[in-house]
């Protein structure tokens, strides 16, 4: 590994996100550096980055304009950092951002779930942690090669340390809104999550799975029971698709052929999106499972009510490894009881 020049962001963690959101950054002139495991620093050491979109982007940064590091090198000092990392990782990964990066360093959490940071904070606390949130999903097509499947601005807690960097955001295509109260955003797209382990279990692209109905009617279910927490706990989520939260079931329960027109604007997602945890599935990698529908678990359980779709769901990820097997929408309606 190189020894550590000077940077202006660092990427804790370069998986899909950490490798689109900075590798976007660097595209635009930001000095960026990514720490990861050695699968991806090998292959964005050997090809380099490419970054595609639905839109037909295309932006490419070859392997000697990237600073690749299996840690946190001794003397670096951005002036933000993105943590990257999945939900399992956060706590260690904070820890090691906390011995090596000045007081008050930026973090900016750009995972999923809604506790990332709250770990991160507890774990880290000479840094000035951050929630975010990332509206879009990215698949690895490749070695070195993301894409980004869908929409979206990205989203952060309000916070001095991030002003200066919204327009640098928006130059490099990713957008950033602040927020006063980020709680709603993230239990807006942890809503939209849940289909992620449906997408995993399916074996199917995002489109493909959206158009069955018998999956539909899973997240359907699964959003039902989250919806119903959310209101026992008074947490409002915010709307990030294109209808309201609480009318999404019923439009998913919708014949096919209504669903593909009322929501049009929902199956705005190019043929090669998957969700991350499809990824995770295949590559034998420990999901996010946890951090998504046992959420919902436990919000439901903190007022004393019980989630029982979505911690079956978390069974039957967690099952994987066991016998990978995907699994037919009749065959995961099923296996949570759905008639």
């Amino acid at each position: 590994m190189p020894e550590a020049t000077p940077v202006d962001v660092l990427v804790m963690g370069a998986g899909s996100v950490g490798c689109y959101v900075g590798g976007s950054l660097a595209s635009e002139g930001v000095r960026v550096a990514f720490v990861g495991r050695p699968r991806v620093l090998d292959a964005l050491a050997r090809h380099g980055l490419v970054l595609t979109d639905l839109d037909g982007g295309d932006r490419r940064l070859r392997p000697t304009a990237l600073q690749l590091f299996d840690h946190v090198p001794e003397g670096l000092h951005p002036a933000l950092v993105l943590l990257t990392v999945k939900s399992g990782a956060t706590v260690e990964a904070a820890a090691e951002l906390d011995a090596a990066l000045p007081p008050r360093t930026p973090v900016l959490s750009l995972q999923n779930g809604i506790s990332n940071a709250h770990h991160a904070a507890r774990a880290a606390p000479t840094l000035n942690v951050l929630p975010g949130m990332v509206p879009f999903n990215v698949a690895e097509l490749g070695p070195g090669h993301f894409h980004r499947g869908t929409r979206g601005r990205l989203a952060a807690r309000q916070d001095p340390a991030l002003r200066t960097w919204v327009a640098v955001f928006d130059q490099a295509g990713l957008g950033l809104d602040l927020h006063p109260d980020l709680l709603p955003v993230q239990w807006g797209k942890l809503l939209l999550n849940l289909n992620n382990p449906v997408n995993a279990l399916s074996g199917l692209p995002l489109r493909e799975e959206l158009l069955d109905r018998g999956y539909r009617r899973c997240l359907a279910a699964l959003m039902d029971e989250a919806l119903e927490a959310l209101e026992w706990a008074r947490i409002r989520p915010a709307q990030l698709a294109a209808v309201p939260p609480r009318r999404m079931p019923s439009i998913l329960r919708l014949p096919t052929p209504l669903f593909r027109w009322v929501a049009a604007r929902m199956l705005r997602i190019d043929a090669q999106a998957r969700s991350s945890m499809a990824d995770d599935l295949a590559l034998g990698r420990r999901t996010e499972i946890d951090a998504l529908c046992g959420e919902v678990v436990r919000l439901a359980r903190g007022n004393g009510a019980r989630a029982p779709l979505n911690a079956r769901m978390v069974e039957l990820v967690e099952a994987w490894p066991r016998k990978p097997e995907h699994m037919s929408a009749q065959a995961l309606m099923s296996a949570l009881g759905i008639q």
